[in-house]
């Protein structure tokens, strides 16, 4: 497949190099120039250009739902918003009606008892509460254990906080642990904190509670503190259930677990997330918030009590759209000659590059697919180092539209 003249034209109008660096002119922090440039937004810009000039592209790239927020739920805030009271800021922690309501599902759904006043709090959206817990957390010189690849929130976060990064394989799990304990054993200053991101964004790894068990005994053994981002954690296939880190035992004696809104119940834009578990990291996460925010609004928090109450079958019915997504994709890639193994959860396929187009790297593949095939994804090379050689594929657009999708790349990569 070629590429039409609108695209090769917005390519050269924009003049895209994924790899400069970025110029201030502006006296900036040192914490800012140890950032590098957001790989996304520049190739966002290309996405929007090409969009700009009538291009349609079927944009894979980003893992932002299309589907509808549960109608119950919009009902909801447009009541609640109609009440003035809700109009005021709110308080950072999140509503205690919204806390119990938290607690109640993770006692419903893994079986972890939470005191809501104590062990779950409220964010602005997974990352927002992320990030600030680790400011909460990481001082100077601090070291991290993330796995690579990495959601980059993960590793910058930490960056941010003015800590440093360790960087462990994740896609094989015994291998992990080993190398958990050998940096714990053998690195000076020992690491203070353990990122954990199961199901695993970008590469869709998923653990059993077995894994998690044995996370907490390294982590007493070594004093680490946990962080799980368990943000996928209710889209799951095939009869796959994925445990709440909090469900090993001892697990809220060491760390937390993120959970988020916004990919189960399609409230992406809503901005509304949790942090629970042990109930010191949840107060210096409070700590800081309060310096930071005033809360999430009133009726999006109301709103999201409903949602819990009432939307399991939505949740659960949401992942299916998503696994039938995922086979129609993952079937007419590898008809094509893709080599793709069917994710057990996320939306998301991690998908490795096809010979003899892995060479030229994932990033310049990706401006090739979005130039000549019209389809937009994310470099496996955004997600660190350790994922080059791979895409990852949002499963966001709908049947129609990824079977599209994966013909326009097979055709792409088979001529």
């Amino acid at each position: 497949m070629s590429s039409t003249p609108a695209a090769s034209s917005a390519a050269k109008n924009l003049n895209i190099r994924l790899d400069e660096p970025e110029i201030w002119t502006i006296p900036v922090s040192s914490r800012l120039l140890s950032l590098p440039p957001y790989l996304f937004g520049k190739l966002n810009a290309l996405k929007q250009q090409l969009r700009r000039d009538k291009v349609d592209i079927i944009d894979l790239g980003m893992g932002n739902p299309t589907d509808p927020t549960p109608k119950v739920v919009v009902d909801k805030l447009c009541e609640a918003v109609q009440d003035p009271r809700n109009h005021r800021y709110s308080v950072a922690a999140g509503v205690d009606s919204l806390r119990r309501e938290v607690a109640k599902h993770y006692a419903q759904k893994w079986g972890v008892e939470l005191d809501p006043m104590r062990e779950v709090i409220a964010t602005i959206g997974s990352k927002e509460g992320f990030s600030h817990l680790c400011l909460a957390l990481v001082g100077p010189g601090d070291l991290a254990i993330v796995p690579a690849p990495a959601f980059p929130v993960h590793i910058y976060a930490v960056t941010i906080a003015s800590g440093h990064v360790i960087s462990i394989p994740v896609l094989d799990q015994e291998n992990f642990l080993r190398n958990l304990v050998n940096v714990c054993e053998n690195v000076f200053p020992r690491p203070k904190l353990l990122i954990l991101n199961y199901p695993h964004n970008p590469t869709t790894v998923t653990v059993e509670l077995a894994f998690y068990e044995e996370i907490v005994q390294i982590a007493r053994r070594f004093h680490l503190l946990v962080i799980q981002d368990f943000a996928y954690g209710e889209t799951t296939f095939d009869g796959y259930r994925a445990p709440s880190f909090l469900q090993a035992a001892g697990a809220k004696e060491v760390g937390v677990e993120f959970s988020t809104m916004s990919k189960a119940f399609n409230m992406a834009g809503w901005r509304i997330g949790f942090c629970c578990g042990n109930a010191e990291i949840v107060r210096a996460l409070g700590k800081i918030k309060s310096y930071y925010d005033y809360g999430i609004f009133q009726p999006v928090q109301i709103a999201s009590i409903i949602c819990l109450r009432t939307c399991d079958e939505f949740a659960e019915e949401q992942a299916r759209i998503y696994q039938k997504r995922r086979d129609v994709f993952c079937g007419v890639l590898n008809r094509y000659g893709w080599t793709i193994d069917p994710p057990r959860a996320t939306m998301f396929v991690w998908a490795p590059i096809p010979e003899p187009f892995r060479s030229m790297g994932s990033v310049p593949f990706s401006v090739k697919l979005m130039q000549e095939a019209q389809v937009a994804v994310a470099p496996g090379r955004a997600f660190g180092e350790p994922g080059e050689g791979y895409l990852r594929l949002a499963l966001v657009e709908n049947e129609h539209r990824l079977r599209q999708a994966a013909r326009q790349m097979g055709r792409l990569t088979r001529s």
